[in-house]
């Protein structure tokens, strides 16, 4: 199972100069919680913009078309269909990003985890695909208030692929 979790602004932007654009205690805790023990599949890019590189208790693959990219505590292979095919078909698998690897998934993903912030940022050059509400539903959305360690309003929004695929 094939599932999308992202952070985005209200414009959808994801990322600015190869970094997320928000920095969310809450989210990056959700994040952890929803991938630990999982795989999780990103592009080269987006490993690069890792501090510590891989992913602890996650396994990691990057997607990469330089045939001589390797990085420690990851999997690589140059396609993300060749990559699903090295996963276990009932496992749940997430998508990590960025813009291209979320382009390419999304058709094939049956949920998403996104958490929307109530902003739109200065700058932007990533940005994630529009969600088709015809083909998604929304299951799910936490309200969280902007605090003393989040300086914006944002949502948990958990959809699920109609048709229950």
């Amino acid at each position: 199972m094939v599932s999308i979790i992202v952070a985005v602004a209200k414009n959808n932007a994801i990322g600015y100069g190869n970094k997320l654009i928000y920095w969310l205690p809450d989210d990056l805790k959700r994040f952890k919680s929803l991938t630990t023990g999982h795989t999780i599949v990103m592009g080269r890019k987006t490993f690069e913009s890792l501090p510590k590189g891989a992913l602890p208790n996650r396994r990691n693959i990057v997607l990469s078309h330089n045939p001589h990219f390797q990085a420690s505590g990851t999997e690589t292979f140059h396609s993300l269909a060749d990559a699903l095919a090295h996963c276990e078909p009932k496992e749940e698998i997430f998508i990590i990003g960025g813009e291209s690897v979320y382009k390419e998934a999304i058709g094939l993903a049956s949920k998403l985890y996104v958490t929307t912030i109530e902003d739109t940022p200065a700058q932007a050059d990533a940005f994630f695909p529009e969600i088709d509400t015809d083909k998604w539903e929304l299951a799910q959305s936490i309200p969280h208030e902007a605090d003393a360690k989040h300086k914006y309003r944002f949502h948990f929004n958990d959809y699920i692929k109609k048709g229950g695929e």
